[in-house]
């Protein structure tokens, strides 16, 4: 298969495109055809060798942490996935990257892809997801219960996930993942709080100033 990878530490200049081995579903893990891969400065950290001492990596290694595609392989014990199912996934940092056509992901890594953007775009979701899942829940300790003052609620696709556990990514009494979004809810008491009637309009100004890149392969 083709893939991206680079043989030594430093820029982007040492990343070249090349052939390497196409991965095989082991124990516990899945292949993927990747629909897109997004670039993160986690990656870019990991590529300069600024994390050498927690997260060594075996090179050559090929990039890239979030993953959208189509299973296309899946090992022995796992039973919730199948092949054709659209996932996404964020992968161990460690391990081999899905810039490329085809990258193995351990199963409990994956969720279930947006049915509503493409696959391609959904690979910019895994990683900002989980961070924005970990700062409201795990740090913010939100509740179901609870609403921001603009009205945000987060609604999940999953058929068995509920509010308590939605906000990103979820484990389901199925044993499957499922991938939740944001929408704007208009709460009936919101009415003339805009001032003047008029209505605000939202910056296009990413958080942290920075838009992920996808990458198709």
């Amino acid at each position: 298969m083709k893939a991206v990878r680079y043989h030594s530490y430093g820029g982007s200049d040492v990343l070249v495109y090349e052939e390497a081995d196409r991965p095989v579903a082991g124990v516990g893990r899945v292949v993927v055809q990747v629909a897109g891969t997004s670039y993160n400065d986690a990656d870019s950290g990991l590529r300069a060798g600024l994390r050498q001492d927690l997260l060594p990596l075996a090179l050559p290694h090929i990039p890239g942490l979030d993953l959208s595609g189509v299973i296309t392989e899946v090992g022995e014990g796992v039973p919730n996935w199948s092949m054709g199912d659209a996932v996404v996934a964020l992968l161990p940092a460690a391990a081999p990257g899905a810039a490329a056509e085809y990258v193995a992901a351990p199963a409990e890594a994956l969720a279930t892809a947006l049915r509503t953007v493409e696959l391609t775009d959904a690979a910019a979701l895994p990683l900002v997801g989980l961070t924005a899942w970990q700062a409201s829940f795990e740090h913010a300790d939100l509740k179901p219960e609870q609403r921001e003052a603009t009205g945000t609620s987060y609604l999940c696709q999953g058929d068995k996930c509920n509010a308590a556990k939605s906000g990103g990514w979820s484990s389901t009494s199925s044993g499957r993942s499922c991938c939740c979004r944001r929408r704007r809810v208009r709460d009936p008491s919101d009415a003339g709080r805009r001032s003047g009637g008029r209505r605000h309009h939202r910056s296009g100004r990413r958080s942290g100033s920075r838009r992920h890149g996808r990458t198709a392969l």
